[in-house]
């Protein structure tokens, strides 16, 4: 780590809990005007994940902050007119079009490596390329089928080629269509004045460094390079010149950096009382929520039932700027089934009633069923709140 210069400003813990909601979207009126779209560009990255629950995780990311806009409406805002594309971020992530050009340090390192998982026989690549411009986007399935018959990683030639050069940046994914990627050309894609890899790793990285502080409003080294998944060291490189400012954080052991557009007026308004998705960018780097919220969350669709603490897809509850409980859904029809709900004090009942009913509304649910309350004695209360 390269030294850190005198902080800029301390901040209470307070302050950069509520620095970090008003920069994620969660405190203050939502700019409704800008719609999904803005709350993409201003995240700057929005995660993408197979699991669907209430809704896939991209669309509970616009609802957590704008309610309850219509899912149709969403994949239109991230699709339609070259608005956005899907690559290799925190994770997979939708992202800003005009943030292609920064992603060129990725492209790079991904064409200068020397060993690939999946072998690929001379021509394959050729000929997916051949195909795509001949044919225009197509799937996986179309370019002729996305695996052999062995297990599921055992990809096809043309998914192995077709991911590849997803990754080189010659292929680009402009959607999911039945939540399969639709590949095309990058040429065709991505606009003529966005499509060149002229920025050097430095600026790219300095880019994603700044706006990962911004997205976060205050973060430490890793939590600020995990935003874009970078290298420590990469952080280091750059973000004297990135235009974040070195701060205190009670409490927190160390060093943070801040947006100073942050730093420039106290975070006021209206919270947001929501449901999140595990993989909103609120949430999604474990210590960082315990160290801002104090709330331990741990996706558990991946362990094994019989361990399960909160349940499969359990979904933290958002009130007052706090993460209060949690509660995992699941749709019967048109019920919305509170599988398994947790709740940290009595006051928490009302907001996670409200969080629920409005969920339901929004997925096209009527009622809403309670299946397990870990304060037992607030169940009665909890189903009177919904009904």
């Amino acid at each position: 780590m390269t030294p850190v210069p005198p902080p800029a400003a301390e901040l209470s813990a307070d302050d950069a809990r509520r620095i970090a909601l008003r920069a994620q979207g969660f405190l203050g009126a939502p700019d409704r005007r800008a719609g999904v779209r803005g709350v993409l560009r201003h995240l700057g990255a929005v995660q993408l994940d197979t699991i669907s629950v209430l809704a896939r995780s991209h669309e509970l990311i616009p609802y957590a902050r704008l309610g309850a806009v219509g899912r149709d409406t969403v994949e239109r805002a991230y699709w339609t007119d070259a608005h956005a594309f899907e690559y290799w971020s925190h994770a997979a992530c939708i992202l800003p079009v005009e943030e292609w050009p920064h992603f060129a340090f990725r492209r790079r390192a991904y064409r200068d490596r020397p060993q690939w998982y999946h072998d690929l026989p001379d021509g394959a690549y050729d000929a997916v390329i051949k195909q795509l411009r001949t044919e225009g986007p197509l799937t996986a399935t179309d370019l002729g089928g996305a695996k052999n018959k062995g297990e599921w990683w055992d990809w096809s030639e043309s998914k192995v080629a077709v991911e590849r050069a997803l990754m080189y940046g010659e292929v680009v994914c402009t959607e999911r269509r039945g939540w399969k990627r639709v590949y095309d050309l990058a040429e065709r894609a991505i606009p003529d004045a966005l499509l060149h890899d002229d920025l050097d790793d430095t600026e790219c990285l300095r880019r994603l460094v700044r706006l990962a502080g911004q997205a976060l409003g205050v973060g430490t080294r890793a939590d600020i390079a995990d935003y874009h998944r970078l290298k420590g060291e990469q952080f280091d490189a750059v973000v004297a010149d990135s235009g974040l400012v070195p701060v205190t954080v009670a409490g927190w052991s160390k060093p943070a950096w801040a947006d100073p557009q942050a730093l420039a007026s106290e975070p006021r308004g209206r919270h947001r009382t929501t449901l999140l998705s595990p993989f909103d960018s609120l949430i999604w780097e474990r210590a960082r929520t315990e160290r801002i919220f104090g709330f331990t969350h741990r996706l558990e669709a991946y362990v094994p039932k019989p361990k399960r603490v909160h349940g499969y897809f359990a979904m933290p509850l958002l009130s007052g700027g706090r993460l209060l409980g949690r509660v995992d859904p699941a749709r019967e029809g048109s019920t919305l089934v509170a599988k398994r709900v947790f709740l940290d004090s009595p006051k928490t009942v009302r907001p996670m009633a409200q969080a629920l009913r409005e969920a339901a509304g929004w997925v096209g649910c009527d009622a809403v069923r309670v299946e397990y309350v870990d304060r037992p004695e607030l169940t009665a209360q909890l189903v009177a709140e919904l009904t």
